[in-house]
């Protein structure tokens, strides 16, 4: 891949647009073509207009195998990361009075102990004076060096090894590091997603103390499908849960060792949307809690649906925050496992979606058939007895439209309801 050509290079800019398994199965009308190659850069560019805009700015940009582009972080995600940390760095980048041989030295060292692509890398590099990069894949290591020369990043060291043999090394020459990054794999030998600690390479559980006494900080990088409270027993000095939601969808989950001493973490929930985060000022407001704050809050259950109904986002339903969701914005809850709110005002700042509800539907798929002509509406289901693809088959819709058929639990009562979102 490193070979690549300017011919091969400009070949695949131009046919971006193309189908890739055509290209292949043509490569002989190419003889000057790396097609293997164009084909995986093509691929590579496609990828990058949703989760990697501003590499597209980049002509020299190498993308890595699918496997690689698939385990990356989205750039979104990689500068919140980024930005958690701008607030600890009195030596952030341009602050030439911190070097890594300087007094002030351990505030800007980081270190990326899972490189893959590097995308998380390269945010952590706008706030840090210097970044270690460490992969044990050398065509990685080979990428990656020619894409920092090709985005002008000179505050990077690549470190072709295993991540744990360097860190033992590496410590014993210089101060521990501000920060560590561990993304560990979640794949197990024969290649299917795991979620625990104790099933992802390297195991983190296992080496703990060493990465622990490495750093100031720690932030660990774990599958949207972990449970919290279970990580945050196993990790121990967790200080902040980050639940990271991506356009309504749960992405990722941090955990953060070290900072400000606390009796219990703080759950952080956050969506992003598809710009960068270049800084705090620009994250989407959070909402954070406690496990403490969250089983002392009080919230009343509705005798009927109000005029608006509120669906939590991703990141909350992940965190679990349901009654003091209902505290803080004042709203009833539909039944004690539903988490479904509603109210009969609007509340702007609701973080999840927002449906004026138009009526109950009681008559089911003839009534639904009157209502809606089209026969379209999407389908949502909450502490219901069928999942909303089932239900949309059972009441003859098809997904679209304006509408929002709510299939959910009313205190013990099962019932449908006609919404539309504003």
């Amino acid at each position: 891949m490193l070979s690549l050509s300017k011919e091969t290079l400009a070949f695949a800019w131009e046919h971006a647009g193309e189908d890739t398994a055509r290209l292949l199965l043509s490569a002989a009308r190419y003889p000057g073509i790396d097609m293997p190659a164009a084909v995986q850069q093509i691929e590579g560019l496609r990828v990058a207009r949703d989760k990697w805009p501003s590499l597209l700015d980049c002509p020299d940009y190498l993308y890595p195998p699918r496997l690689n582009r698939e385990q990356s972080s989205s750039e979104v995600t990689a500068h919140y990361k980024a930005s958690l940390f701008s607030i600890f760095l009195p030596g952030s980048k341009g602050d030439t009075a911190c070097d890594r041989s300087g007094a002030n030295s351990q505030f800007s060292i980081f270190a990326d102990l899972t490189g893959g692509m590097g995308i998380d890398t390269l945010a952590f590099a706008r706030v840090a004076q210097h970044v270690d990069y460490v992969e044990r894949d050398a065509q990685l290591c080979a990428l990656m060096e020619h894409n920092l020369r090709a985005l002008g990043v000179d505050n990077v060291d690549v470190h072709c090894a295993d991540s744990l043999d360097w860190l033992q090394q590496s410590i014993t020459h210089h101060s521990s590091f501000n920060t560590i990054f561990l993304d560990p794999a979640r794949r197990d030998a024969r290649g299917r997603k795991v979620a625990a600690f104790e099933d992802c390479t390297p195991d983190l559980l296992a080496n703990l103390a060493l990465l622990r006494g490495s750093c100031q900080r720690l932030l660990v990088k774990a599958s949207p499908m972990i449970d919290i409270d279970l990580a945050c027993r196993q990790l121990g000095a967790v200080s902040e849960v980050h639940v990271v939601a991506v356009k309504g969808e749960c992405k990722e989950v941090l955990f953060l060792l070290g900072g400000d001493a606390a009796e219990e973490p703080q759950i952080v929930c956050v969506n992003l949307n598809n710009q960068s985060i270049p800084n705090n000022q620009n994250t989407p407001k959070p909402f954070t809690f406690s496990r403490t704050e969250e089983a002392a809050a009080e919230a009343d259950l509705c005798d009927a649906v109000g005029a608006w109904l509120y669906e939590p986002g991703a990141a909350l339903m992940k965190a679990g925050p349901y009654r003091l969701l209902a505290q803080r914005y004042g709203l009833l809850m539909l039944g004690p496992n539903t988490h479904l709110y509603t109210a009969d005002r609007r509340v702007d700042d609701f973080p999840g979606r927002v449906l004026r509800v138009l009526q109950e539907v009681k008559g089911g798929r003839k009534e639904l058939a009157a209502l809606l002509p089209d026969g379209r509406a999407h389908v949502v289901t909450r502490n219901y007895p069928a999942e909303a693809a089932t239900l949309q088959r059972q009441l003859g819709l098809r997904e679209g439209g304006d509408h929002f058929v709510v299939g959910t639990t009313v205190g013990r009562r099962r019932t449908l309801l006609l919404c539309e979102q504003e």
